[in-house]
């Protein structure tokens, strides 16, 4: 809020003052060039002098704080329950088996894997001390995608603005 200040820089009292010291200096100053001292003294006519005073006013602005009203703000959560379908991966594992009954002279084959199967060689010793390809294990990892529906609790908040006036404000306001 605003509260305009106004002064005024020369008063008529000072300027009244001023005027009566200078007459004091200088008597003739202020009377017709016949009557000043040296003129002619048959000059009938008399003149008065008037001091017009000039003013100037200034304003000064000056700004304070005011307390207008007050703002309460109040949040409230709310909840509400839903069913909601959520995505999920499971993986299986399927274990096939594939017979092969062939003798080996070389080292037992490594594990190896062709795309989504690892391959797993099985051995079995025999009484003639040669190895015998049993049979290999082709294990297949599947991804399955399964949709089900899940109670979930959902929270939201709400937020309410009140604002209040304050009645000594009112008797400030310009």
């Amino acid at each position: 809020m605003v509260a305009p200040a106004i002064k005024n820089k020369t008063s008529v009292e000072g300027m009244k003052q001023e005027e009566r010291i200078k007459q004091r200096q200088n008597p003739d100053r202020d009377r017709p060039q016949a009557q000043r001292t040296g003129a002619a003294p048959d000059d009938d006519r008399h003149y008065t002098s008037r001091t017009i005073p000039v003013i100037e006013e200034s304003v000064e602005v000056d700004k304070r704080v005011v307390e207008t009203g007050q703002v309460n703000i109040s949040k409230r959560v709310s909840e509400e329950d839903v069913i909601v379908d959520v995505p999920y991966v499971k993986e299986e594992i399927q274990v096939e088996r594939v017979p092969i009954n062939r003798y080996i002279d070389t080292p037992p084959p490594a594990i190896r894997h062709d795309g989504d199967t690892t391959i797993i060689p099985v051995l079995r010793e025999v009484v003639v001390k040669r190895l015998v390809l049993v049979e290999e294990l082709h294990v297949t990892k599947k991804k399955i995608k399964h949709q089900a529906s899940q109670d979930m609790t959902l929270r939201r908040e709400e937020v309410e603005i009140k604002r209040s006036e304050n009645p000594s404000s009112n008797q400030n306001k310009v």
